[in-house]
């Protein structure tokens, strides 16, 4: 069951993407990570907090031999991303020669993936793979390329589906966009 309309604290937000979509599009996606990533044994590396929930959901569907792994990064307050990217909780695994999956929630302006892939390429990873379940087109700035995109939604803010708005909303099945600013 879903509302359509909802409050995250001081805000209002209305239905966005149904559970059922969401679900769909994680199957698509695990099927796509399937196919391209047999006989690799991969590490996923899922970037906290946000994607816990879509990693979850999607690595139940990877049928290849893994690892997981989380790393915590940072550029939000509040409702706004910021330009600096805070590392607070890194990697311990070894990634010399690895086939890496990092996975997360969304990729709006691209700074906080853009850190990260610097980063494993300082550890020597062979071969980076980025998965996002969203990607918001027109705020990106950075150049990279993102293997597999869930969905290209509109620059508006949204919460749901491990998505927050100053901590809040995650718990929730459906994803919602933002009514009032």
């Amino acid at each position: 069951m879903f509302m359509n309309k909802i409050q995250v604290k001081d805000k209002e937000f209305e239905l966005f993407i149904n559970a059922e979509t969401i679900d769909n599009t994680v199957s698509e996606i695990a099927l796509k990570l399937n196919k391209d990533l047999e006989g690799k044994s991969p590490i996923f590396l899922v970037v906290l907090n946000g994607a816990f929930i879509f990693a979850s959901d999607l690595i139940r569907k990877i049928k290849v031999d893994c690892e997981v792994s989380f790393v915590k990064l940072s550029s939000y307050t509040g409702s706004r991303s910021t330009s600096m990217v805070k590392e607070l909780l890194g990697l311990n695994e070894v990634l010399t020669g690895r086939t890496v999956v990092v996975i997360e929630d969304i990729i709006d302006t691209g700074i906080t993936m853009a850190f990260m892939i610097a980063k494993l390429r300082e550890m020597e990873a062979r071969e980076v793979k980025i998965v996002t379940f969203l990607f918001k087109p027109e705020a990106f700035t950075r150049d990279f390329t993102i293997d597999y995109i869930g969905m290209e939604i509109p620059n508006k803010f949204i919460v749901g589906y491990g998505l927050d708005y100053d901590g809040y909303g995650r718990n929730l099945p459906d994803i919602y966009r933002i009514t009032s600013s």
